[in-house]
């Protein structure tokens, strides 16, 4: 209630509740429907909305703060909170120094409320409140609710910090459960479709039903977190698969992941997956799994725009028959581990024998390398300069050649800010300086005699253009050239017309090959007409003659 003195305030003259409806972003009976748009607008609008809820994520100010607000809000279900108890409920978190000074005051936590509202982590609405002021009642009445999409964000959030760098263990044990269950949901299902066809209504039928609705969801909770750690496990083994250099302590743990843990993995899929996929492509599977989804999805009972278990779809199980059988033009996912892990063996034995045998017969350099950084890192400016010279020889007086382009540093930025150089492999490895050698010429037989061939067609047919030329007599307009001829013909004609400074000058060109000569002389109103088998080529003003000789 607004005490009596408070209510010519709110355009009363007497005591009121005040209650105000919650209001609605998007659902909901009696809403407005959204104007038709084409959908991939509206699905590019939908992900931008989505996307601005991991915003207060990457804020450049008070990320603290928001961090702290929303992991109160998903801490609690149903949590309802005001701007004031959010207030009292960073307190604390202010006093430790986990957030900033002044972000638990009530003015500073309604901005970063609203905030979150804009942004989609929270939705604001309002219920009745008793105050004693309107400071209170606007402090109060105002309430605050976590979205479904919020709350995710922020879950996953939380478990993304909580998670170590290291390798994550495959949950190997799972994949004879789920082959035990497929095969045991397959003989329930029909046992539950005989007592369902008798009576559908029978307490027997119902708690059939309910059983196999248990062993769906545990089914697919065991591959969901199978295919988490799988993943989990084969991102972190990438990451290892392209590190060049090992420390010495690192070693014997890469060892035993290639020899112990990567091989009882594949022996587990090798001897359980056979059987879940030969499960998976029964052709009494398919018709049991669309008798299941009619057992468990019962018409109307919540709605369309619900998120349903996983299992309760046809999509869930094309999606987990896809993990583990393969299609046309599609692998399956544990073929793709299979050849992961082939490829991660075949790289990490690579690392692993680099990094103990020194990448060579001679010994590895990085030790050394490691050692000479730590002493430029502790000497002073003039011993860095005489560390320099006696490690790589820089002395100035052999540098007889023009200084390097400057690049953009000045002496004042220290070395370890400045621009990286790449270092050579072989430099790094082993200390060599060389490039590797020069590839040898490969002697191929086969090849040498077809470009031989190659090279006696073409001088063939070269020899058969140019008599074909000369045949024509220097009167080109009363024959009709090949291709061949003509070809030779214009290569002619280009190196003739080459020579020619200006139009009224003569050109001419030799073919050294066929001792034919192409003449070309200025003429007006001469007309040179070349026909040919694709069609017709006229020079203006020009005689074209031609001459032989024997080389």
């Amino acid at each position: 209630m607004i005490p009596h003195e408070y209510a010519h305030l709110a355009g009363v003259t007497s005591p009121i509740r005040v209650c105000t409806r919650h209001r609605f972003r998007s659902g909901g009976a009696g809403m407005v429907p959204p104007m038709a748009s084409d959908a991939p607008a509206g699905q590019a609008a939908d992900e931008a909305r989505r996307l601005k809820l991991y915003a207060y994520l990457d804020a450049r100010e008070h990320r603290r703060t928001y961090l702290w607000i929303m992991r109160l809000f998903a801490s609690t279900l149903l949590a309802d909170l005001s701007a004031g108890e959010v207030s009292a409920a960073l307190s604390p978190a202010e006093r430790r120094g986990d957030i900033a000074a002044g972000e638990s005051r009530v003015e500073n936590v309604i901005t970063r409320l609203k905030q979150l509202v804009e942004w989609g982590n929270l939705v604001a609405g309002r219920r009745e409140v008793v105050a004693s002021s309107i400071a209170e009642f606007q402090h109060g009445s105002v309430r605050y609710q976590v979205s479904k999409l919020g709350v995710r964000v922020q879950r996953d959030v939380d478990e993304l910090l909580r998670t170590t760098e290291g390798a994550r263990e495959v949950s190997r044990e799972l994949l004879p459960a789920i082959a035990a269950g497929l095969d045991e949901l397959l003989a329930r299902l029909s046992r539950a479709s005989h007592e369902h066809g008798r009576d559908p209504h029978s307490d027997t039928a119902a708690k059939a039903v309910e059983r196999m609705a248990e062993q769906v969801t545990t089914l697919f909770l065991q591959h969901g977190e199978l295919a988490a750690t799988v993943r989990d496990f084969y991102a972190y083994l990438g990451q290892v698969v392209t590190r060049y250099h090992l420390a010495s302590a690192e070693i014997s743990g890469f060892r035993n992941l290639l020899v112990e843990y990567i091989q009882m993995v594949v022996e587990d899929v090798l001897r359980y997956t056979p059987t879940i996929a030969e499960i998976l492509t029964r052709d009494e599977f398919s018709g049991a799994t669309t008798h299941l989804l009619r057992l468990l999805t019962p018409s109307g009972s919540l709605g369309r725009d619900v998120e349903r278990a996983r299992g309760r779809a046809a999509a869930d199980w094309r999606e987990l028959t896809d993990w583990f059988v393969d299609r046309p033009g599609r692998p399956s996912q544990v073929t793709a581990l299979r050849e992961a892990t082939a490829r991660a063996i075949g790289t990490l034995l690579a690392t692993v024998k680099r990094a103990t045998s020194g990448g060579g017969p001679e010994p590895g350099r990085r030790a050394e390398l490691l050692t000479l950084a730590k002493w430029f890192d502790e000497s002073t400016q003039d011993q860095a300069h005489t560390l320099a010279a006696a490690a790589f020889g820089l002395h100035p007086a052999r540098h007889i050649s023009p200084a390097p382009e400057h690049d953009g540093d000045d002496e004042q930025t220290p070395w370890a800010d400045g621009p990286a150089v790449d270092v050579l492999v072989t430099v790094r490895s082993r200390g060599e300086r060389t490039r590797g050698r020069t590839s040898r010429i490969l002697d191929n037989p086969l090849g040498r005699e077809q470009l031989l061939a190659e090279a006696r067609n073409a001088d063939a047919r070269h020899a058969a253009a140019v008599a074909e030329l000369a045949s024509s007599g220097g009167r080109l307009d009363g024959v009709t050239l090949s291709a061949d001829a003509l070809g030779t013909l214009c290569g002619l004609l280009t190196d003739a017309m080459a020579q020619r400074e200006r139009p009224t000058d003569e050109g001419a060109a030799v073919d050294p090959v066929g001792g034919l000569t192409l003449r070309l002389t200025p003429r007006t109103g001469n007309t040179a007409v070349i026909h040919t088998s694709g069609g017709r080529l006229e020079i203006q003003d020009t005689a074209v003659e031609f001459s032989t000789s024997h080389v």
